[in-house]
């Protein structure tokens, strides 16, 4: 259980820490450029409502992946100050492959989520098909990501990661079975962790080489 439903915190802590937390990130923001002033209270608001969004759509999944999908296009801004296509593709490659992860995730959640009446995939659509649907999202993100490697020209680097990420996200995926959750952390943690680190090396190589 999570420091604030167990006790370990009070909501007044969590209040304070939260508004000192978002003046900060703005003034942050601020001290960027003006585009990320700008945009900083939308994106604290969408951070800020994630939580909120199991208790009235399935597709809670997806405004997850769409605030970890922030975080690449929100370097480019900090970096550019401008909004161009490559940053908003790998922000939509994010959104799809953190939805499909926490699909997955939610599975081992669905008598929790019964019981406290908060909405997600595996728990309106059954485990089953919810498993469908996160490797119909993890198909897409790996389109999505050769799609970048021909926009962005990248070369043979950038080709082998891409092409083993293709290879963990089939294992993750065989990792868990409608019927089999047992090796569910695997999946979402190790797996997940070796993609994040392989698509960073291989891009980061293809760049430096």
């Amino acid at each position: 259980m999570r420091a604030l439903p167990a006790g370990h915190l009070s909501l007044s802590f969590a209040i304070c820490f939260t508004v000192g937390s978002s003046l900060l990130f703005i003034f942050s923001a601020s001290q960027l450029n003006p585009l990320c002033l700008w945009l900083s209270v939308p994106v604290l608001l969408i951070l800020l409502g994630y939580s909120y969004t199991k208790r009235f759509t399935i597709y809670s999944h997806l405004f997850l992946g769409l605030c970890l999908g922030l975080a690449p296009l929100g370097a480019w801004i900090a970096v550019r100050g401008d909004v161009r296509p490559t940053p908003l593709l790998l922000s939509l490659i994010v959104l799809l492959w953190t939805a499909g992860f926490d699909i997955i995730y939610a599975c081992q959640d669905v008598e929790f989520d019964r019981r406290k009446n908060l909405f997600s995939i595996p728990k309106h659509f059954g485990i089953g098909t919810a498993l469908r649907v996160s490797l119909g999202l993890h198909a897409l993100m790996l389109l999505l990501l050769f799609g970048l490697f021909f926009i962005e020209g990248l070369s043979w680097i950038s080709l082998i990661g891409i092409s083993v990420v293709g290879c963990l996200l089939g294992y993750e995926h065989s990792l868990v079975r409608p019927n089999d959750l047992s090796r569910i952390n695997a999946a979402f943690f190790t797996v997940n962790g070796y993609i994040s680190a392989l698509l960073l090396l291989a891009v980061g190589l293809d760049k430096l080489i």
